[in-house]
């Protein structure tokens, strides 16, 4: 069926706006209390949010939805997406929820369901949920909000999850994390400091209106001139809900989610427990591919999205994949990508190594990088344009290895992505314009 409500990445919208207006808000939480009831599992939820002014009212219309079906809720109030997860999966939880729209400003927000296995509904579930929505928009029921109080328990249990993942601890590291204003402003300083570690933090003083403004993993200039100025050993941004995580190292270098990639790609390897796989997208540059491959390491590609790497690490048995923004998934740990727990692989690697994250990531060499997106009349199979497919070989042909190129459709808006790696920004950009010019001639 076609969707409403669920997008790729929960609900999503502007807070008060449909599907984010206090009626839509309360009929999912009546839908996801009926699935509850009828799939048989404990009439119990899990929520949490981010610091979003419009959360706490959220989660409150969620929660007088559940209790139509006397479904009952356990609040961990502010906290992160992978926490949510965590507590989803590991408590007596039919499901979670989280309200949060990630790296987004503070107008948006948004409701993910996370399952009791940890991972994002199937799609049969999330349909049978918005058939429940409609159902309850129809019946004429006015919200009902119920009163939530936060039990710090919950945040507790998955700090303490994340503490186990590095049992020698932190001691020794001087750090600077940036939380974005976000889910992670609390839980993240307590966590890295009961590790041992000496942490100054930017980004902890949320007000509702703040999230991810000029700060987080979007902007990383602040980030970057604090560890310069405080001789850190390296920084870590967060975006608004934790899930993702980028690095500034001891020299301000910025270190993406393909360096994190190769870091514990080649940590994993040695260890013997990689499968001698990384699962990464199409995004990910030509120099992961190459760095790992000459550690016997083979990149897996993927369509751009999470979800996609997820569901590939599932079928080939990987426990290591993630994108460039930093969200990066250890499936030995966590079923999502956490922006904590790769931080602290991080520094797990560094502290074993004796490494700095200059050394660690010394060997990947970064390819030059042209994202051109051309305005389309219509679509047609690019592979079948003339036009297209010879300006696309011919570049491939010139590259001779060195470069690489993905032509592909946008998924929400008209245009074509001219994506074009190569070995410098010159034939990078002339390649990526004899590439768009064609399929200006044929769709444009």
């Amino acid at each position: 069926m076609a969707r409403r409500f669920f997008g790729t990445d929960g609900i999503r919208g502007v807070a008060r706006e449909a599907p984010l207006d206090e009626l839509t808000i309360f009929a999912v939480g009546t839908a996801l209390g009926e699935w509850v009831m009828e799939s048989g599992r404990e009439p119990s939820v899990v929520i949490g949010m981010d610091t979003r002014e419009s959360g706490p009212w959220i989660a409150s219309l969620i929660a007088g939805g559940l209790a139509r079906h006397s479904v009952t809720v356990d609040f961990a109030g502010v906290t992160t997406t992978p926490g949510v997860a965590y507590l989803s999966k590991t408590g007596p939880f039919a499901a979670g929820v989280m309200i949060s729209a990630s790296h987004n400003p503070f107008q948006d927000n948004g409701i993910k369901v996370i399952d009791h296995s940890g991972y994002k509904l199937p799609d049969d579930v999330e349909e049978q949920i918005e058939a429940g929505i409609l159902r309850a928009l129809s019946s004429g029921a006015e919200p009902a909000p119920a009163e939530l109080t936060a039990d710090p328990g919950l945040d507790r249990s998955y700090a303490d999850h994340l503490a186990s993942t590095v049992p020698a601890g932190l001691a020794g590291f001087d750090i600077v994390i940036d939380c974005a204003n976000g889910g992670a402003y609390s839980l993240a300083p307590g966590l890295f400091e009961s590790l041992g570690a000496k942490v100054h933090a930017i980004g902890v003083a949320p007000n509702g209106r703040n999230i991810n403004l000029n700060c987080g993993s979007l902007h990383l200039d602040n980030l970057r001139e604090t560890v310069l100025a405080r001789g850190a050993q390296l920084g870590v941004a967060f975006d608004g809900d934790a899930d993702r995580a980028l690095f500034v190292s001891h020299s301000g270098r910025i270190v993406d989610g393909d360096a994190v990639l190769l870091v514990n790609g080649r940590d994993l390897q040695s260890a013997g427990r990689l499968n001698g796989v990384v699962v990464a997208t199409l995004m990910s540059n030509l120099g992961l591919e190459k760095a790992l491959a000459a550690d016997g390491i083979q990149l897996i590609r993927t369509p751009v999205g999470d979800k996609y790497v997820l569901a590939d690490m599932l079928e080939r048995g990987a426990i290591l994949g993630g994108e460039q923004s930093g969200h990066v998934i250890f499936l030995d740990h966590a079923t999502t990508g956490d922006g904590l727990l790769t931080a602290l692989r991080v520094m797990d690697v560094m502290r074993r190594t004796g490494r700095t994250l200059d050394e660690l990531t010394a060997g990947m060499q970064i390819y030059p990088q042209l994202l051109v997106n051309v305005r389309v009349k219509e679509r047609k199979p690019l592979d079948q344009l003339p036009g297209v497919r010879a300006a696309v070989a011919a570049v491939e042909e010139s590259f001779a290895g060195a470069g690489r190129v993905n032509v592909r459709f946008s998924g929400t808006e008209p245009l074509a992505r001219v994506m074009v790696e190569g070995p410098d920004m010159e034939s990078v950009r002339t390649a990526a314009e004899r590439i768009a010019s064609e399929i200006r001639a044929e769709l444009g």
